[in-house]
């Protein structure tokens, strides 16, 4: 038997490889099928069943490409409704892999399909769960992501306590715990950073599972300080549920090289948005006009699927040579399956063309100081609230980028702005955006907070962001 954690960082997602006598289940897989694939023939062994936990909502699956490229069976637990051939098992069925069985148990309450799966080893023993979004280390799945329900966020958290009280702690203590997500997921609240534990360690250390906790306190805490998600949650939730477009139809309208004429017809004809991948400085020193900054070295498709409200919207790609297809299939796994070509040659080709290029003005946290002394400049600080609440530059306003889309009007386009965020990636994203919309009097400040702390501009009193919600 073999059990393969493959965990992607910029999605904190893992999913799972399980083998047991030529025959093996894939849990939660990616958009992109060939590793699962390839990981199979490595073994000699053949993928039987596809193992979904639920309908996902931060990122799309792979599981419709995967069933019809290797003959597998994609199962869901109780309640699910695809629009495509699956399995829904009913609680408790037993479905057999080689030399071990998976068992199915319903555990609702994160979405109302949610299911867990338990390994039980060839000499009979509960192994394993593979918990989806059900139990995280540290944490518990978050109760508002379902793909559509008339349950309110705290009835489908009373259904959680229900499930992990009934199906889950009642386990021996030493099954291992191989959650859907580690820290950095907006699928739960305080995710460790550790990605596997045993059950009785998380009995101990797990807040949402404290044996004496009342069902009203759990709800309480599990719904307390949730923010809205991204809003590209929903709509992945659907695509999961529904279909989508094949991987391999997406990456044939992604991978379409353009000339620099090319390009800007295909903007003309298609109103697509022009997406500018590579680092921020690479950016600041030289674009195209009207372009969007969100670079893939950063926390790429989470800030696509906030920012750009659309599935559909045509995009058009300014990629570092060489990336081109990490870029389309980093875009397809959050459901921006229309990418229609990308620049050949880069920005570089842009410009030998001889064609405008633009620049994002930016001055050092020292130069910001002097100018705070001087004068009384507008600055913008675009972190999340509770970073901007954690401490800030007395006198300067938080806009953080996740609301840019909703509050942009609140800034005046003669106004001059100078904008930072932690580091510098935020700040030249939100500067894109404006700027692509008649907002070009905004001034990036280099290394962000990180360096204006190093500055004598007074900040307020540091408040630890463990204690707030």
């Amino acid at each position: 038997m073999k059990i393969e954690q493959i965990y992607t960082g910029c999605l904190a997602e893992a999913a799972y490889y399980i083998e047991s006598n030529g025959e093996v289940a894939i849990v939660d897989p990616l958009r992109e099928t060939q590793p699962y694939i390839d990981r199979a023939e490595k073994d000699g062994a053949k993928i039987k069943y596809v193992l979904e936990t639920h309908f996902h909502a931060d990122f799309v699956s792979g599981h419709i490409d995967l069933a019809k490229q290797t003959g597998a069976q994609i199962v869901f637990g109780p309640t699910a409704k695809p629009n495509y051939d699956a399995h829904v098992a009913s609680d408790g069925e037993i479905l057999n892999l080689g030399e071990i069985k998976i068992k199915v148990l319903h555990t609702p309450g994160h979405t109302m399909e949610s299911s867990t799966f338990l390994l039980i080893d060839a000499q009979g023993n509960e192994h394993a769960i593979f918990t989806g979004d059900t139990l995280f280390i540290g944490d518990v799945g978050r109760p508002d992501l379902a793909v559509k329900t008339d349950l309110s966020r705290e009835d489908l958290a009373g259904h959680l306590f229900d499930s992990l009280r009934d199906k889950v702690m009642t386990l021996p203590e030493d099954v291992i715990v191989y959650p859907g997500h580690g820290a950095g997921s907006a699928c739960g609240k305080k995710m460790s950073d550790e990605t596997i534990d045993t059950l009785g360690h998380q009995l101990k250390t797990n807040y949402a599972l404290r044996a004496d906790m009342t069902r009203e306190e759990f709800v309480k805490e599990v719904t307390d300080g949730l923010v809205n998600p991204p809003q590209y949650f929903p709509k992945n939730a659907v695509m999961n549920k529904m279909g989508y477009d094949s991987f391999e139809e997406v990456m044939d309208r992604g991978l379409n090289a353009l000339n620099p004429e090319d390009f800007m017809k295909s903007v003309d004809l298609t109103d697509a948005i022009i997406l500018d991948t590579r680092s921020q400085d690479e950016f600041r020193d030289g674009h195209i006009p009207g372009s969007i900054f969100i670079g893939i070295d950063g926390n790429f498709a989470t800030w696509v699927g906030t920012l750009i409200p659309d599935l559909k919207q045509p995009i058009l790609l300014v990629v570092n040579p060489g990336r081109e297809e990490e870029v389309v299939t980093r875009l397809s796994r959050v459901g921006y399956d229309n990418a229609i070509g990308y620049l050949d040659g880069g920005f570089e080709t842009w410009e030998k063309s001889g064609r405008e290029a633009d620049k994002v003005a930016q001055v050092t946290a020292v130069e910001l100081s002097d100018l705070v002394e001087q004068a009384s400049p507008m600055v913008v600080d675009v972190r999340k609230q509770s970073e901007f609440d954690s401490q800030h530059v007395l006198g300067f306003d938080n806009m953080p980028l996740d609301v840019i889309n909703d509050r942009m009007n609140d800034l005046d386009a003669d106004t001059k702005y100078y904008v930072h965020c932690a580091g510098g990636y935020r700040s030249m994203v939100f500067i894109s955006i404006l700027k692509a919309r008649g907002y070009h009097k905004l001034v990036d400040v280099a290394g962000g907070f990180e360096a204006i702390e190093q500055t004598s501009l007074p900040m307020s009193e540091y408040v630890c962001p463990s204690t707030m919600l």
